[in-house]
């Protein structure tokens, strides 16, 4: 086709497909640079120093042209200095960069000293820069207990065994300088929560907690329950004081019943001994009488031998008999009648 229209036009077939490759090649940089025409145009009315060979480039290394030219722009105009080559070497690390320009132009307003690499590593480290600045010019409030934990109040008990339910709100401010590494609110609440807690364990009586709760802040104040984290304390109100049970009279009632119980056992065990001892005892007497009883078959034997050999005579055995008939009856008149119990 190409050469039929040069025979027909009378020109080279060769410069004319020269013609159409260059014109081709023409149309693909015009499209290519068209794309970024915009972004060119929008930086360089912005004061922006932005080449197309960078915009390129940007493309080139997979990075958002669009993101990085808005955070010039908004950088240059907060008279932030960061160059292009930071920006992009935080996109490829995987930082958010408007979040970061966004959270320096609020430090700068707020006379907070952030520099770059402070808050590029506080975005790196996963936390909201942006949020973080935020909080350190308008302090938050957090509660104690906290949703999460299940719970409405913490619960102690003062030294008189009454239990008080407290509720407390810390007001807190973002440390910029301790965010990287620093204890998130999580430890504020449990070291808020143990300061509330060791407070009411000292106080002397229940009812001096709710004349002062202001002592509970107090005491958890000095504590410094804010170091190595990524606040800083600055006021612990005790929002809401409740009294709970008398746990000291239900673990002395709880401990009165266990002693009793010790003491039934005990009392159980001497007497089982006094049983056992006393069984002993029948049947000792219920052999000593079978010995007696014994000893006694042998006396009629020895009377007998008596007789036999001559050592006993008739008159003696007659006043044997006499002897235990008196004793017998003796005996019988001491021993008193059942009715006269």
């Amino acid at each position: 086709m190409i050469t039929m229209l040069a025979q027909a036009e009378g020109w080279n077939p060769w410069l004319v497909g020269l013609l159409l490759f260059l014109l081709l090649i023409g149309i693909i940089v015009f499209f290519t640079l068209f794309q970024f025409l915009n972004l060119w145009i929008q930086a360089f009315f912005s004061g922006v120093h932005i080449s197309f060979f960078d915009l390129i480039g940007m493309r080139l290394r997979k990075v958002p042209a669009t993101t990085i030219v808005n955070a010039r722009i908004q950088a240059s105009r907060a008279g932030l200095d960061v160059s292009q080559r930071e920006m992009e070497s935080h996109v490829l690390a995987g930082g958010n960069v408007v979040n970061v320009i966004n959270a320096m132009i609020a430090a700068n307003k707020a006379n907070i000293d952030l520099s770059w690499r402070t808050a590029t590593a506080i975005d790196l480290a996963g936390r909201d820069i942006l949020d973080a600045i935020q909080t350190s010019v308008n302090p938050k409030v957090i509660d104690v207990p906290s949703a999460a934990m299940g719970r409405a109040t913490i619960d102690a008990v003062a030294k008189n065994g009454i239990q008080l339910k407290v509720k407390a709100r810390v007001t807190v401010r973002t440390n910029i300088q301790r965010l990287v590494g620093g204890a998130t609110e999580e430890t504020i609440i449990a070291r808020v929560g143990e300061g509330i807690v060791t407070a009411i364990g000292s106080a002397v009586d229940h009812s001096d907690v709710l004349e002062n709760p202001d002592h509970i802040s107090k005491a958890v104040l000095s504590k410094g329950l804010d170091a190595n984290t990524a606040f800083e304390i600055l006021s612990i109100d005790i929002a809401d004081v409740d009294v709970g049970e008398n746990i000291g009279a239900k673990l002395q009632a709880e401990q009165a019943e266990a002693d009793k119980r010790r003491f039934q056992a005990e009392a159980e065990k001497r007497r089982a001994l006094a049983v056992a001892q006393e069984q002993e005892n029948i049947a000792k007497v219920a052999e000593n009488r079978a010995l007696v009883v014994l000893a006694e078959a042998e006396i009629p034997k020895a009377i007998a031998d008596a007789f036999r050999s001559g050592n006993l005579g008739i008159m003696d055995y007659y006043r044997m008999k006499n002897l235990q008939a008196d004793t017998h009856m003796r005996e019988s008149i001491a021993r008193p009648e059942a009715g006269d119990k």
